[in-house]
């Protein structure tokens, strides 16, 4: 039975996922919270998408991308690349996606979050 993480705070440069503090931005991919590197969007790279591209769209139907503090636009080549993909991209500031992403596990829905650190 599937038990995907919660995200319970954000805040302090990380987040706290089903009770434990993670202090970096944030990949939950397949029900797995990993530490993601970039730090700011402009740091956002199409490599940084390289392990849900790899799993595909049986893992997730979409990206829930954080864009950090506020919302913003990721760069025109990175929303190119999820398209080409094939995957549905959302993406909002940090704050507005993890409570999305709470929502949305509730709900059953398979989708890869990546959150900037706030």
């Amino acid at each position: 039975m599937r038990e995907p993480p919660s995200i319970d705070a954000w805040g302090g440069g990380g987040f706290r996922v089903s009770g434990l503090w993670r202090p970096a931005s944030l990949l939950i991919l397949d029900d797995q919270p990993r530490n993601w590197r970039p730090a700011y969007l402009d740091d956002l790279t199409l490599e940084d998408f390289a392990d849900v591209f790899a799993a595909g769209l049986e893992t997730s139907e979409f990206i829930l991308l954080g864009t950090g503090a506020a919302a913003a636009l990721p760069s025109r080549a990175v929303r190119d690349a999820v398209k080409t993909a094939g995957f549905g991209f959302e993406f909002m500031a940090s704050a507005s996606a993890a409570r999305l992403h709470n929502v949305l596990v509730s709900e059953g829905r398979r989708f890869a979050t990546a959150l900037i650190a706030v």
